[in-house]
């Protein structure tokens, strides 16, 4: 038992960290690598949501396609996350409506 423990803590120890990047819905790779990324089974709007406190940056899957915002603050990922409807705060909260809205990333 100990020695099948140590095997595959060494395997584990041995394997190459990979990073995921994501395309979003601008074209732009977005490396996931400083992001905490939960995977959600309670909105049919969202499937997963990524946050990088730091950078204030919140990447969001929805209907299948990845999108960046940014100048997210945490409080408000928070407010997303705990919301009885996530798609429905998503959607007047955070989604863009067009170009230059509240949340634009700027290159």
């Amino acid at each position: 038992m100990v020695r099948a423990l140590a095997l595959l803590l060494a395997q584990l120890a041995a394997a190459p960290i990979v990073s995921e990047t994501v395309e979003t819905g601008e074209r732009h790779l977005v490396d996931l690598g400083t992001f905490e990324c939960r995977d959600i089974t309670r909105s049919t709007v969202l499937q997963r949501v990524c946050y990088d406190r730091t950078r204030q940056d919140l990447v969001v899957a929805a209907g299948g396609a990845y999108d960046r915002y940014c100048g997210v603050a945490a409080d408000t990922v928070e407010r997303l996350l705990g919301a009885p409807s996530m798609g429905q705060f998503f959607n007047r909260n955070i989604r863009r409506e067009m170009a230059g809205s509240r949340y634009d990333c700027h290159a």
